[in-house]
C-alpha cells in the first residue's frame, strides 16, 4: 500500500502580490499562518489557484522554498510542477523536490494536448525523474484532456504516482478509477461543490480554493466525511455553496483574490491575461461573503 499524502483539505493557495506585480513574500507568510491556524492539512502552492502559468521560473524556486520553510513540516506541501513540456515539467519536479516538498501536482498536458499513451509517456517520464511522490491533476475543462480510468489503471502502477486531483465532475468515471486502481490511486476532489459525494465514494479529501478564505469549514467538512458524519458535511457544505458559486463566478482566481481583498487581507490582483472583477461581480461576491460572515 502506498503512503496518503494527506487526509481532509488542502488548500491551493493563491499567490499574493504587491502593487507593482510582484511577489508579496510578507503576505504569504501572514496567509500560511492564516491557512495552519484554521487547520488546514496540506498546502499546495504553484498550482492553478496560485497563478503557476504567470510565475517565472527564479519566482518559483523562492516562492516554493519560502512556503516550505515557513510551513516548517507543521502540515505537508505538496508543489505544482506540472507543464505541457515534459522536460519541463521533470525541472520544475527536481527544483521542487531538492527544496524537500512533501509531494509535486502535475497537470495534464495542455494546448498541445497528448493521448492517453502520450499521458502515460509524460507522466512516467517524470515520476522517474524524482523520487516524490505525485499527485496526477485531472481538469479536462481547463487542458482538454481527460485521464481516462485505464489509463489510471496503467498510470497508479508507477510506486511514485500515488494520488489524483480529480476535477472531471464525472462520477461515473471517478467510481470505474477508484475500482480499477484500488488503494494504489487516492483520491482528492478538485472542486469544493462535490467534496461530500466525492468523499462519499471514497475521496481521501479535497484541494481547495474555497479554502483560501474558509480554512476552518472545508476542514471542518471534510473531518465530518472522515468520520462517517455526512449528514452533518452534507448541511455545511450546501451552506456554503453560495459562496462557493461566487468564487467561481469569474476564472480562477480572481474572484477568490478579490473574497480576500474585501475580507482586508489585501493579497493584490492577479497577473495579466487575468483581470480584475467587473463592479456587478464584485458586488454579487460581497454580498454573499456577507450572508456566509466572512466580511461585514
Amino acid at each position: 500500500m502506498k503512503k496518503t499524502l494527506f487526509t481532509g483539505s488542502g488548500v491551493a493557495l493563491i499567490t499574493p502580490m504587491h502593487k507593482d506585480g510582484s511577489v508579496n513574500y510578507e503576505k504569504l507568510e501572514q496567509l500560511i499562518e492564516f491557512q495552519i491556524a484554521g487547520n488546514t492539512d496540506c498546502i499546495l502552492i504553484c498550482g492553478t489557484t496560485g497563478e503557476s502559468a504567470s510565475i517565472t521560473a527564479s519566482e518559483y524556486e523562492k516562492i516554493v522554498g519560502f512556503t516550505y520553510e515557513k510551513v516548517a513540516k507543521r502540515v505537508p506541501v505538496m508543489a505544482g510542477a506540472g507543464s505541457n513540456h515534459t522536460a519541463h515539467a521533470v525541472e520544475l519536479s527536481k527544483i521542487a523536490s531538492s527544496i524537500g516538498v512533501d509531494s509535486l501536482l502535475q497537470v495534464t498536458p495542455y494546448y498541445n494536448k497528448t493521448s492517453q499513451a502520450g499521458l502515460i509517456k509524460h507522466f512516467t517520464t517524470i515520476a522517474d525523474a524524482t523520487s516524490t511522490p505525485i499527485c496526477l491533476y485531472n481538469i479536462p475543462s481547463r487542458t482538454g484532456v481527460t485521464i481516462q480510468p485505464q489509463t489510471f489503471a496503467q498510470l497508479c502502477k508507477h510506486p511514485n504516482i500515488v494520488a489524483v486531483k480529480d476535477a472531471a465532475n464525472d462520477f461515473s468515471a471517478t467510481a470505474k478509477t477508484i475500482s480499477l486502481c484500488g488503494e494504489d490511486l487516492d483520491i482528492y476532489s478538485g472542486n469544493d461543490d462535490v467534496v461530500v459525494p466525492m468523499m462519499s465514494m471514497g475521496a481521501k479529501g479535497v484541494i481547495s480554493v474555497l479554502a483560501n478564505i474558509a480554512p476552518q469549514q472545508t476542514h471542518n467538512i471534510t473531518q465530518y466525511c472522515l468520520d462517517g458524519k455526512y449528514p452533518e458535511a452534507t448541511k455545511l457544505m450546501l451552506q456554503l455553496l453560495p459562496v462557493i458559486n461566487a468564487l467561481f463566478s469569474d476564472v480562477n482566481p480572481i474572484p477568490v483574490k478579490e473574497a480576500l481583498n474585501l475580507m482586508g487581507y489585501e493579497v493584490g490582483e492577479c497577473r495579466l491575461p487575468l483581470v480584475s472583477m467587473s463592479d456587478s461581480g464584485r458586488k454579487i461576491l460581497a454580498e454573499e461573503l456577507k450572508k456566509a460572515g466572512f466580511m461585514q
